[in-house]
């Protein structure tokens, strides 16, 4: 049996730009992704926390350094410039990986940059 468990996470990091007529995805500076392990066209779920939307995209990587983190395609109806944004991403692991699992998580300030990165604790063995 799989698990779906939680791989990664960006919390609070602050939407840059929502570009509805962009092909649809999410732009995410390399160096979040890097700090995480998020890898580009990696699915996510993307939760608003101004006004509690949440949708699922997919990755595109953003220019190192720039800090950009923009919903593009029709998800931009759903956030503004401005908005802050909890950036999920999730995996399947088998038991054994499950036990052992820790899922990264940076946490993001108001310019994103990384204000501190922690990993979750594993459930240990079942």
């Amino acid at each position: 049996m799989l698990r779906k468990v939680l791989h990664s996470k960006l919390h609070q990091a602050v939407c840059t730009a929502a570009l509805p007529d962009y092909v649809g995805s999410i732009t995410i500076d390399e160096d979040l992704l890097d700090a995480v392990g998020m890898r580009v066209n990696d699915a996510v779920l993307v939760a608003n926390c101004r006004n509690g939307e949440r949708f699922e995209t997919y990755i595109f990587k953003g220019e190192r350094g720039s800090r950009r983190v923009e919903v593009n395609g029709a998800a931009a109806h759903f956030c503004e410039p401005g908005d802050k944004l909890i950036i999920l991403h999730f995996c399947l692991l088998d038991e054994r990986e499950a036990a052992t699992h820790r899922p990264r998580v940076a946490i993001v300030g108001a310019n994103n940059e990384i204000v501190r990165t922690l990993e979750y604790e594993s459930p240990g063995a079942p």
